[in-house]
């Protein structure tokens, strides 16, 4: 048995695997399942998630704890044969592991248990005193930083400034007394610093390093990180605790992450870098630009040969991509770490058809394997192919896309531009987990100096965004604020254009196509909507919105916003002479000149749609907002219409409202304005005629707006009916329609049954029905609405992610009391909630019929709506099969009949 604060592995033999992942973190499973698996891992030990949950809820470690760290130093030291501050010392790597990866979030130290006794020993033992030393020099840069709080930036100045006294262009470069020296000088610092000397005892070292990763689960970094990615903060991270291999002994070692396929692309073929003669943290921070995996094979074959057989071996254990973190000591190779490997949406969608085909994981699986929220990045722009840019630099392109915006050199100036409505790329020297917040910011990052596996790179893809690193022609001048580029200057604040997909990046304001999306990802959504029961439509309110909308898989149009066409060019002239008439006779005539308009824009949507059906929602904004607001547009209109402009000031303030979010609008317009409505369902009615003519399939369905009680939806449902009757006379043709209304106020919800009676569908309203269920606005609650969420009043933001206890509550009771009276009701939702993975579930498990979303969002929807059909199948399937169980035990445990004669 396990002990159950410490897991142990080495040996060929582990104590846990990769089925204890919430008791060892992803980092300390895997390598406990690769030690079971034959893999060549160092051994060592993991101190589990529970400790440091007990740790950071007490203060302290739990009883037992020091106990078993000994026992597994103790068992490390038998099987390395080496001693943990002894002559021929053990040195050990302390590194956090998250049951969720975490890249760069929480802390890492390396060759813990140096001292001056120890490290002249390993200058012994190794042959190498510059090894030794470059070892030590490492350990108390990484521990000061980490463990003490010194300042890294400190260490870097006494770096630099020792390699250009020495005339050195890299750390490489010097030698072994100068690393000495800068170990006297660190730790001299480190004094300064604290007030206190550097720790010299090995295991004092070791229990601050456990100290530092536990509490690192709760550095300001680490709680953006999770709060961006929707980690919980209650998991914890294990200690992991190896012995050290060394890819810092000279020119027959080395250090590399590597993966199996492409993250960028998903091509299958191993990717990655490597540095020779460093230990891993060179690769990953981007202090040195690394080689590529292919120049391995030319200085470390045997390794390399190794890494083939060892990554082949790791994708088909795992049935995934790996992301793997290796070093190569005098030529061996070694496993530091193996996870699911991070990519962009592109390589997901490829990756997951492809191990289809290779029989590796079965369709619904790959379904299940493609985040829905990773799908906006193939939905976004491009680079214009016939634009003619001005290339400002190259690098790598660690993400891909393209964004614009302006640039910050700080991911404070990130943060603040961004907060003022500013789309800002953060170019930086090289990125660290401190810089996350602006990274989150940015539209984009540049880095100077990295390669693809560097910090920056893997940010950016997890959070989909365009990223080139490695761009030597740039440097930054935070103090001047400026952005240097050979022989010209960029300045902070100026527009620049970032090419993940091709490394470049632009002067200026470069624009942009749409996407085109590939064979593996309509077979990928092709899986999805096989397995889906929810449908999924497309808010869109133009002609060209309802074409996009369907190439994106939308079927149908589930809520069509008619105000939206009064802005458009001078339609809003006749609207606004519609609201200000004074007399019936000139509030028709406004509306006989809005009517041909209303109808053109209706049959380009009903063509575009043609056989799917399109729901047509009424005037809903109160008609302030159509309005002449400023001094200069009253005076315009004024102009156009031969209105007095006093009168029509005076008329502007009549429809002003205190509160025109509950005020004048919806179908409280079409009660009083019966001749609005009408004009809206004759427009309606006259396209879908003239659409059929043609030989469109039509299936209009026509939506009442802010319905509170049943008797508004029964009036304004006599005024449709009428008109409708009218046009089909008068065409001598009829079609098939629905009448429906959108359930946006509790009033609604707790009344469906009786609304029901009237409605041949619902659709629930998610984006005014949260703001009327919370009593927020959304154009007004973001003064607070960041500082609820940030504290845990609210665990998301309700107008992104829906309010399940609330609103979620509401829409369960409306739909089960709608169908109750009307069974067959059809159910759906209209807001952006449509297109939010975690709401999409949420809705298919209350059985709507449809879910609505911009057109952007609807792959996302579809692949949502195919992971919640999928998911609540496998609980099903566990369910049945535990009843199975239940009842062969309880058949086994009856006694036997008994027969007589």
């Amino acid at each position: 048995m396990p002990n159950p604060l410490v897991y142990y592995f080495g040996g060929g033999q582990a104590d846990g695997g990769r089925e204890d992942k919430a008791l060892l973190g992803g980092k300390g499973a895997n390598l406990a399942e690769m030690t079971r698996i034959g893999i060549p891992v160092p051994p060592g030990f993991t101190i589990t998630t529970e400790v440091c949950n007990l740790f950071l809820r007490d203060g302290a470690y739990p009883r037992g704890l020091e106990d078993a760290v000994h026992a597994a130093l103790r068992r490390l030291e038998a099987d390395t044969g080496k001693t943990f501050g002894g002559d021929d010392p053990l040195l050990l790597s302390v590194r956090s592991g998250a049951v969720v990866s975490m890249p760069g979030m929480m802390d890492t130290i390396l060759n813990l248990g140096l001292n001056d006794a120890t490290a002249e020993a390993l200058a012994r033992q190794s042959g190498n005193p510059r090894f030794a030393y470059d070892s030590y020099r490492r350990f108390v840069q990484m521990y000061g930083d980490v463990v003490l709080g010194v300042d890294a930036k400190a260490f870097e100045a006494r770096l630099a400034a020792k390699k250009r006294a020495r005339g050195a262009a890299l750390d490489t470069e010097l030698d072994a007394d100068d690393l000495r020296e800068l170990v006297a000088e660190f730790k001299a610092l480190v004094r300064e610093r604290t007030g206190r000397p550097f720790p010299d005892e090995p295991e004092t070292q070791l229990w601050g390093a456990i100290r530092a990763v536990f509490r690192s689960w709760n550095t300001q970094r680490a709680i953006d990180y999770r709060k961006v990615n929707g980690i919980p903060d209650n998991l914890g991270t294990a200690v992991n605790v190896m012995a050290m291999v060394y890819g810092n002994m000279g020119e027959d070692s080395g250090t590399g992450v590597a993966f199996t396929r492409d993250p960028s692309t998903g091509e299958k073929r191993l990717f990655g870098e490597f540095l020779v003669n460093a230990q891993g943290e060179d690769v990953v921070a981007g202090i040195r630009t690394p080689l590529s995996i292919e120049q391995m094979a030319e200085r470390f074959p045997d390794a390399y040969a190794d890494l083939l057989r060892t990554q082949e071996l790791l994708e088909r254990h795992y049935r995934d991509m790996q992301d793997l973190e290796f070093t190569v000591e005098r030529g061996r190779l070694y496993l530091l770490q193996t996870r699911t490997g991070k990519r962009t949406a592109q390589a997901a969608v490829r990756i997951a058809t492809e191990m289809v085909d290779e029989g590796l994981i079965h369709e619904d699986e790959a379904v299940l394997r493609v985040d829905p929220r990773q799908l906006d990045q193939l939905l976004h722009p491009r680079l214009d192919p016939t634009a003619k840019p001005t290339l400002l630099a190259r690098g790598l392109p660690a993400s891909p896309g393209a964004a614009t915006g302006r640039v910050v050199l700080t991911p404070e100036a990130a943060v603040d531009w961004a907060g003022r409505g500013e789309a800002v790329v953060l170019v930086r020297s090289e990125t660290s987990p401190d810089d996350f917040h602006g990274m989150v910011a940015a539209q984009a990052i540049v880095t100077c100096r990295g390669g693809m596996t560097s910090h920056a790179a893997v940010v950016a893809r997890g959070m989909g965004k365009p990223c080139v690193v490695g761009a030597h022609d740039l440097a930054c001048d935070e103090g001047a604020g400026v952005l240097e580029a050979g022989d010209g200057v960029v300045h902070e604040g100026d527009w620049i254009t970032v090419d993940g997909t091709s490394g470049q990046v632009f002067l200026g304001q470069v624009p942009t196509v749409a996407p085109e999306l590939s064979e593996h990802f309509r077979r990928l959504m092709a899986w999805a909507d096989a397995a889906r029961t929810l449908g999924v439509r497309a808010n869109a309110d133009t002609p060209a919105d309802a074409a996009k909308a369907r190439e994106f898989g939308a079927e149908g149009i589930g809520l069509c916003r008619t105000e939206h066409m009064f802005f458009e060019g001078d339609r809003i002239t006749p609207m606004r002479e519609m609201i200000l008439a004074s007399s019936a006779e000139a509030r028709a005539a406004a509306l006989a000149r809005l009517l041909p308009m209303q109808r053109e824009d209706f049959l380009g949507i009903l063509r575009a749609m043609d056989g799917l059906p399109v729901t047509i929602r009424l005037l809903d904004p109160p008609l302030h907002e159509f309005l002449p607001r400023t001094d200069a547009e009253i005076a315009a209109f004024a102009r156009a219409t031969g209105i007095d402009e006093e009168a029509v000031r005076r008329a502007v303030e009549r429809h002003r409202e205190a509160n025109p979010m509950l005020g004048h609008r919806g179908c409280r317009l079409g009660i009083s304005h019966p001749e609005i409505t009408e004009m809206q369902v004759r427009a309606l009615f006259e396209a879908a005629v003239a659409a059929e003519a043609e030989g469109v399939r039509v299936r209009p369905e026509v939506m009442v707006p802010l319905v509170a009680d049943v008797r508004e939806l029964t009036r304004q449902k006599e005024v449709i009916r009428r008109v409708a009757e009218e046009v089909f006379r008068a065409a001598g043709r009829r079609i098939d329609y629905l009448v429906g209304t959108m359930i946006e106020l509790p009033r609604a919800a707790l009344t469906a049954g009786e609304i029901a009676a009237e409605a041949d569908f619902f659709s629930f309203g998610t984006n005014d029905l949260t703001q009327t269920t919370l009593g927020l606005s959304r154009d007004d609650a973001g003064s607070f609405l960041p500082m609820y969420i940030e504290t845990g009043i609210f665990p998301d933001d309700p107008f992104q992610v829906l309010d399940r206890p609330g609103v979620g509550r509401l829409i369960e009771v409306g739909t089960r009391e709608g169908r109750a009276a009307r069974p067959g009701l059809k159910v759906g939702i209209c807001g952006e909630h449509g297109g939010e993975p975690r709401s999409v579930a949420f809705f298919h498990e209350v059985g709507l019929d449809y879910v609505s979303c911009s057109p952007f969002r609807v792959p996302v929807a579809r692949l949502a709506a195919a992971h919640a059909a999928l998911k609540a199948r496998k609980i099903d399937e566990a369910a049945a099969q535990n009843e199975v169980r239940r009842r062969a035990g309880a058949a086994a445990e009856a006694p036997a009949a008994v027969s007589g004669d």
